[in-house]
């Protein structure tokens, strides 16, 4: 694997749009801010670009990737959009919400994207920076998040460099992600809505832009990214629905929980989600075998966060 220097440059900089740009075609690896998380970019094109990503990331072959696109224009070039993924674009690009649609035959995508599927995942995000360089290059972006797999995602730079700092060429800064937690990801499969993957999009929000009903996927293949059972895994163990500490053990609070680090103490659901993989990271750096975490609420975002902390508690795969 190649070491490099790892650049990092603001996305305001002139030059920050131009470098990815250049970086891309050349078959390399960028760290790019989203609203969700940051990703680790490839043209989407390329197998060898994206062949790297799954070598950088020590990623299972058979857990797919993202196509980030400049909007819906772009993504009928790859995918077969029916009427409802077109309301559901309509309604939430730019904008933290994936859709796995089917997959055209005639599209240029690189084979380990879509992992042996005959789908494709794609996602319109709603950083204008990270558009930007897909527009400059003229088709979509691989993007899964900037880590390697299974640990916590990241959502700044600091988190990206401490990750894979010297195996990518660029990160570009854009700060800390707003939404905190990766995209709600929704299957569009005969006429029915199916929710592959929770996020800060909730399923209510899906059900109120279409009329339809969103089922629950069902468990046991991989049909979309962040389905590992292990997965968002700080260094110490995570122990679920804790009102108090045990010996030894770091205690992230909710609500009127306070703990040693909290997620909200207003209890609001976004906030957690915004600080959610920020603050596993504080508690792991705290140097405690097992992380406490107190209980969310199962409803609105606060799905996504318990499917976080679900995988994150999950028995460790390596």
């Amino acid at each position: 694997m190649a070491i490099f220097v790892t650049q990092v440059v603001s996305e305001h900089e002139d030059s920050a749009i131009s470098s990815a740009i250049e970086l891309l075609r050349g078959g390399n690896l960028v760290a790019v801010p989203t609203e969700t998380v940051y990703g680790l970019a490839a043209d989407a094109t390329e197998t060898c670009a994206v062949q790297q990503i799954y070598a950088v990331k020590g990623r299972p072959s058979n857990n797919p990737l993202i196509c980030h696109v400049s909007g819906p224009e772009m993504a009928r070039a790859y995918v077969d959009v029916p009427p409802l993924a077109e309301k559901l674009m309509a309604r939430f690009w730019p904008g933290p919400l994936t859709l796995v649609l089917p997959r055209r035959v005639d599209a240029n995508i690189a084979a380990p994207v879509s992992a042996g599927l005959s789908t494709l995942a794609v996602r319109c995000p709603a950083r204008k920076s990270t558009r930007r360089i897909i527009e400059g290059l003229g088709h979509p972006i691989a993007a899964p998040s900037a880590n390697p797999s299974g640990r916590l995602s990241p959502t700044s730079t600091a988190d990206v460099l401490a990750g894979l700092g010297g195996n990518i060429p660029l990160v570009i800064d854009g700060g800390d992600t707003e939404e905190g937690i990766e995209s709600t990801i929704i299957g569009v499969k005969e006429g029915k809505l199916y929710l592959l993957r929770p996020g800060t999009v909730t399923v209510d929000e899906i059900a109120d832009a279409t009329g339809e009903t969103v089922y629950d996927r069902d468990e046991g293949e991989i049909t979309a990214p962040g389905q590992l059972a292990s997965h968002y895994a700080p260094n110490a163990a995570v122990r679920l629905n804790a009102t108090e500490p045990e010996d030894g053990e770091v205690l992230i609070g909710f609500g009127a929980i306070t703990g040693d680090f909290t997620l909200s103490l207003s209890g609001d659901l976004r906030e957690a989600a915004q600080k959610l993989f920020k603050t596993l990271r504080a508690a792991d750096a705290a140097g405690a075998t097992t992380i406490a975490v107190a209980p969310v609420p199962m409803h609105g975002i606060g799905i996504a966060i318990n499917d976080r902390l679900k995988r994150a508690a999950a028995p460790r795969t390596a």
